[in-house]
């Protein structure tokens, strides 16, 4: 069994060294308490778990603590696969829910699994999730100074089950003062793709993340034959003609984890049962 968590770029909000411990203490924190769920659920069941978890710490962007688009409200992406029945769920630009990973998890029992604005809100509210404001006091002060943050941010999670199955997921606030309607790729196959041979969770600059299809690719690669190393050394090269912003976790189906960026530094955690990573 493994796990691999993702908090967004270091410098999606502040760089300071405090800021830093407390998302290296945070990101160990969820990912071992993730490792531990799993020891008694699927990873479809666990990614929901780590992300929700991550969405509920305003040290990262996703859930509480989503940055402010240009309009003054917070749109809110995540999505959800299975590498197993190869189900993806997501919503785009959803607004008042404080968990949007659990929207996209409800959203895999529907024929119609990825919905947007108005409609994903709408079937929120249908399925009992209460209205809940994710504006933290910090970035109500970011968007009324218009400070934009040089990074991007978003939260991701890979697990390996007991049986050997792969779940990923993903959930992001934006990178803030977006023009609104901007969809991100957090809630594409290009931010969150996985089979049975790997998952790949993405951060960084959506825009960049979808022009090269990051996510497929890599998976794409490891299902051909590549190890998860190679895909990922190789697709980040397709990034380096146009200077792409994107950092990445990854499993494969033996166990393997991996992880990469093209800008420092991303924020992440990783956890077997013995061995702990952490960003430095």
């Amino acid at each position: 069994m493994k796990i691999i968590i993702h908090g967004g770029f270091f410098s999606e909000s502040t760089t300071n060294q405090e800021t830093k411990v407390a998302k290296q203490q945070a990101l160990l924190r969820i990912v071992k308490d993730s490792y531990q769920f799993l020891q008694t659920h699927t990873a479809i069941e666990t990614v929901v778990f780590a992300v929700s978890q991550l969405e509920d710490d305003a040290l990262f962007n996703a859930g509480i603590g989503s940055q402010i688009q240009s309009d003054g409200k917070i749109r809110m992406s995540a999505s959800l696969m299975d590498g197993t029945t190869q189900k993806f769920s997501g919503v785009i630009n959803i607004e008042q829910v404080k968990n949007p990973i659990h929207v996209a998890h409800v959203l895999m029992n529907v024929d119609d699994r990825v919905l947007g604005g108005e409609g994903a809100i709408a079937f929120a509210r249908d399925h009992g999730f209460k209205i809940f404001s994710t504006e933290t006091p910090q970035r109500k002060e970011e968007y009324e100074a218009k400070v934009k943050s040089n990074g991007q941010g978003t939260v991701g999670c890979v697990v390996l089950d007991k049986e050997g199955k792969l779940a990923v997921a993903t959930s992001t606030g934006g990178k803030g003062f977006e023009i609104v309607g901007r969809v991100s790729d957090s809630a594409t196959v290009a931010g969150n793709y996985v089979n049975e041979f790997c998952g790949v969770s993405l951060t960084g600059v959506g825009e960049d993340i979808v022009s090269n299809a990051t996510a497929a690719k890599i998976v794409t690669r490891v299902t051909d034959g590549f190890t998860l190393q190679g895909a990922f050394e190789k697709t980040f090269e397709e990034l380096k003609p146009y200077d792409g912003f994107a950092g990445a976790i990854g499993i494969d189906n033996k166990g393997n984890m991996f992880h990469q960026d093209s800008h420092p530094n991303m924020v992440f955690a990783s956890f077997d049962g013995e061995k702990e990573e952490v960003f430095v």
